[in-house]
């Protein structure tokens, strides 16, 4: 493996992904479940928390390097959340399971 192979990724990027979505931050390679991925730190900006997710190679469609100012602008225009949002709405409470159901776990 040369020099050049071994350089991983890191900066300010916003990311295409398949599916017409979009999503933008501090990008870098990380190694998780046995191969590498694509690290998505996407800053705090007006009343949206940071957060972060994880891309295989896969489900990107580009990556386009810029810097902090620039992806503050783009995540104005971009609609991406955290997990909590879309995943798992609010939602009443599940009932009880009945009793001796779940002392097998």
């Amino acid at each position: 493996m040369n020099e050049e192979t071994k350089k991983v990724f890191e900066g300010w990027a916003i990311v295409e992904l398949f599916g017409h979505a979009k999503i933008a931050g501090m990008c870098s390679d990380q190694p998780l479940a046995g191969t590498n991925m694509l690290r998505v730190d996407v800053p705090a900006i007006n009343d949206q928390q940071a957060f972060t997710r994880f891309f295989g190679g896969g489900a990107i469609y580009s990556i386009t390097p810029t810097d902090r100012e620039t992806v503050m602008i783009a995540l104005e225009h971009i609609i991406s959340r955290p997990v909590a949002h879309w995943i798992v709405p609010d939602r009443p409470a599940l009932p009880e399971p009945p009793p001796g159901r779940m002392d097998d776990f």
